[in-house]
C-alpha cells in the first residue's frame, strides 16, 4: 500500500498560439502546483476505485471505469491496482484534478516518459514534472524553471465549466475575429459558455480589490496574495444571493512535494 500525492495545477497565464490541422490548440502557459492536491492510496495487485469526497468536490460526477483517469494512467503502465482516491481537487475547475491524478499514478510506477503522459492528456506532462514550467505545444513541451513560492487565493464556483465546449467557443471567436486579451486568453470564451462565472469574478474582486484570473477553461477565478497579503479572514465560503462558493488559500510547492 503506497500513499501518492496528487496537487492541483494553476495556469497563471495563458495564450492560444495556434490550433494545429487535428483540432488540437497549441498554448503558452506559465503553469504551477499548488498545496492543494488529492491523494491517492495505491494497493497493488488488487483492483477497484473507491473515492472519498471533500466538501465542493464535486465528486459525484467522477466516473469510475474506463475513461477515468486513474484508471486509463494503471492500463498505461500495465498495472493492476486498486486506488483509494482522496478528491479534494474540484471537478470542471479548471485545476488539472484529473491529469494530476494520472500523473500520479505514472510517478507511482516508476515512469517519467512524457510521450505515455501526453497520451493521457494534455496537462498531465506538466504534472508528472511538478513545480514551475513554461508549457507549450500541446502540452508536451514542459520547460521547468526555478521554484517561487507564491500565495494565492482561490474560489472555486458551486459549478464546473466543461473544457471542450470553451475551445469550441474559442475557435468560434476567432472565426468571428474576436480576440481575448488579458492574462488568460480563454477568459471570455468561458464566459460566454457559462455566463454565471462573472458573478463569481465580481465577488472575489470586490473581496480582494484586484482583479481575478481564469484558471485554465475555469470554473476557479484566482488572485495571488503577494508580499501584503489579502485580508480575507478565515473565510471557508464566499456567498452571493443563495449560492455559495469555496474559498480557499493556497501556495506553491515545489517538484517532488509530498505533501509535508
Amino acid at each position: 500500500m503506497t500513499r501518492v500525492i496528487a496537487p492541483a495545477k494553476l495556469t497563471v497565464s495563458l495564450a492560444v498560439t495556434g490550433v494545429r490541422p487535428d483540432g488540437l490548440h497549441e498554448l503558452r502557459a506559465e503553469m504551477v502546483t499548488l498545496s492543494l492536491a488529492d491523494e491517492l492510496t495505491i494497493t497493488e495487485g488488487s483492483t477497484g476505485l473507491t473515492v472519498t469526497a471533500e466538501p465542493g468536490s464535486r465528486a459525484d460526477a467522477l466516473g469510475r471505469d474506463e475513461g477515468n483517469l486513474i484508471v486509463r494512467a494503471l492500463a498505461a503502465v500495465r498495472r493492476t491496482a486498486a486506488v483509494h482516491l482522496v478528491k479534494r481537487i474540484p471537478l470542471g475547475g479548471g485545476l488539472g484534478g484529473g491529469s494530476s491524478d494520472a500523473a500520479a499514478v505514472l510517478r507511482w510506477a516508476g515512469c517519467t516518459d512524457a510521450a505515455t503522459a501526453l497520451e493521457l492528456g494534455s496537462d498531465v506532462p506538466f504534472s508528472l514534472a511538478g513545480g514551475c514550467a513554461l508549457v507549450e505545444g500541446v502540452g508536451d513541451v514542459v520547460t521547468p524553471q526555478d521554484f517561487v513560492r507564491r500565495e494565492f487565493v482561490l474560489l472555486i464556483p458551486p459549478f464546473g465549466v466543461h473544457t471542450g465546449r470553451v475551445y469550441a467557443a474559442w475557435d468560434e471567436r476567432r472565426r468571428s475575429g474576436s480576440s481575448d486579451g488579458g492574462a488568460n486568453e480563454l477568459t471570455d470564451a468561458a464566459l460566454f459558455v457559462e455566463p454565471r462565472l462573472a458573478t463569481w469574478r465580481d465577488a472575489l474582486g470586490e473581496l480582494t480589490g484586484r482583479a481575478p484570473v481564469l484558471a485554465g477553461s475555469g470554473s476557479t477565478w484566482f488572485v495571488e496574495a503577494g508580499p501584503a497579503g489579502i485580508a480575507t479572514g478565515d473565510l471557508p465560503w464566499l456567498d452571493v444571493g443563495a449560492a455559495r462558493a469555496r474559498l480557499m488559500r493556497v501556495h506553491t510547492v515545489p517538484a517532488g512535494w509530498d505533501g509535508d
